[in-house]
């Protein structure tokens, strides 16, 4: 059955939850949702080859980072490459944030008013201005099929009054951003789509505004909804009562994006919740110092308890990397600096957490997600 672009179809949900699987149709290809998105922050997604993040890992979606791209590789060079998937020679779906969370983390400098947000690169201290209409213009150069309004990224810890204020900020950017977007077109022959981001902290009223607001504008060009400020310092139980709130009156014909979700257990609890796409550093992160998560646990490969264990990486994996080398050369690896190292152990992590993705959907189709999630969840976490 031929879709149109941003169409999203349900085609199972869980009778036990808010889970569900669908499939989100973009201009590079079809998504079947839930989703994990391996986060390339500067076109590339750290030591795994496009064919491995294709062939092995099964990754439908990468993602890039606005504001690192920005500044380097820098728009001219993107554009006159035709944008990043020809520039990173990537052709399936890309989603791309808006940059604001890495302005209001990492620049050193920042200066946010309703006009936009005025910050110092971090690379060599130029100072730079996002507002809502040129950060479209710059994620149109970039290309990805999937764009996300620009917003302040509230800590999780702030006080009410705070979090009000900034999502003023952040609602009326997204008025000018969606308006931007509606009065502006792509600029490599097929069609983009935005999502606005659900902010409020872990305040239940404001979340509920945020939504409200989004809805209001809603239109075809807004292909899903993104729920943001979440694992950024709340409890974990606040971020699954945001998502209590949050998911039961988001649309239900559009997917939900969980931006920078998280550890395997919280990908199967963000599910049982409702939500479809999540992105993470950890598996790439976490790989690159020694930590493999795996269906029985997490292994830490420095250890020396692996030194002299001769068998694979991982019985379970479904990634080459898992049946070809053992536990004891991969911690050789670590110990002696070997780049391979962070390679294999990236490559395990991204396939083992698309395996998860891919394994709720089967339970989820079965009709039995709910109790397999409540078994597999606390296995996923303990240390081996």
């Amino acid at each position: 059955m031929s879709r149109r672009m941003f169409d999203f179809t349900l085609t199972a949900s869980d009778p036990g939850s808010m889970a569900r699987c669908g499939v989100f149709s973009t201009p590079h290809g079809e998504i079947h949702t839930p989703i994990f998105m391996p986060v390339g922050t500067v076109g590339s997604v750290k030591g795994v080859y496009h064919r491995d993040l294709k062939e092995d890992i099964g990754a439908e979606i990468i993602l890039g980072n606005t504001y690192h791209l920005y500044l380097r590789p820098g728009l001219d060079t993107l554009r006159r490459a035709g944008g990043l998937h020809r520039f990173e020679g990537w052709d399936r779906p890309i989603l791309t944030d808006s940059g604001g969370f890495q302005v209001f983390s990492l620049a050193p400098i920042r200066k946010l008013t309703p006009e936009g947000c005025t910050f110092a690169s971090h690379i060599d201290g130029s100072r730079h201005t996002f507002t809502p209409e040129n950060n479209v213009d710059t994620q149109r150069v970039i290309g990805a099929d999937i764009i996300m309004a620009l917003d302040e990224c509230c800590p999780g810890d702030a006080p009410y009054g705070y979090a009000e204020k900034s999502l003023k900020l952040t609602q009326g950017w997204l008025d000018r951003y969606a308006r931007h977007f509606d009065a502006t077109e792509p600029l490599y022959g097929y069609p983009q789509t935005m999502f606005p981001i659900i902010q409020g902290c872990v305040y239940p009223d404001l979340r509920k505004n945020a939504v409200e607001h989004a809805l209001g504008m809603d239109s075809p060009n807004r292909g899903g909804y993104a729920v943001g400020g979440l694992a950024v310092g709340e409890p974990t139980e606040k971020m699954y009562e945001m998502l209590e709130v949050v998911c039961p009156i988001l649309p239900k014909e559009k997917p939900r994006y969980l931006m920078g979700v998280g550890t395997p257990a919280n990908i199967l609890e963000g599910i049982a919740r409702g939500i479809d796409m999540f992105d993470c550093v950890m598996p790439t992160r976490n790989a690159r110092n020694g930590m493999l998560f795996t269906w029985d646990g997490i292994m830490n490969m420095r250890n020396a308890k692996w030194a002299g264990d001769f068998t694979c990486i991982d019985p379970q994996g479904t990634s080459f990397v898992d049946h070809a080398y053992s536990k004891a050369y991969l911690r050789h690896l670590f110990i002696a600096g070997e780049m391979f190292a962070a390679m294999v152990a990236t490559q395990h992590n991204l396939a083992f957490y698309l395996d998860l993705v891919r394994t709720a959907r089967e339970h989820i189709a079965a009709g039995d997600f709910t109790q397999w999630k409540n078994a597999t969840v606390g296995k996923l976490m303990q240390r081996l």
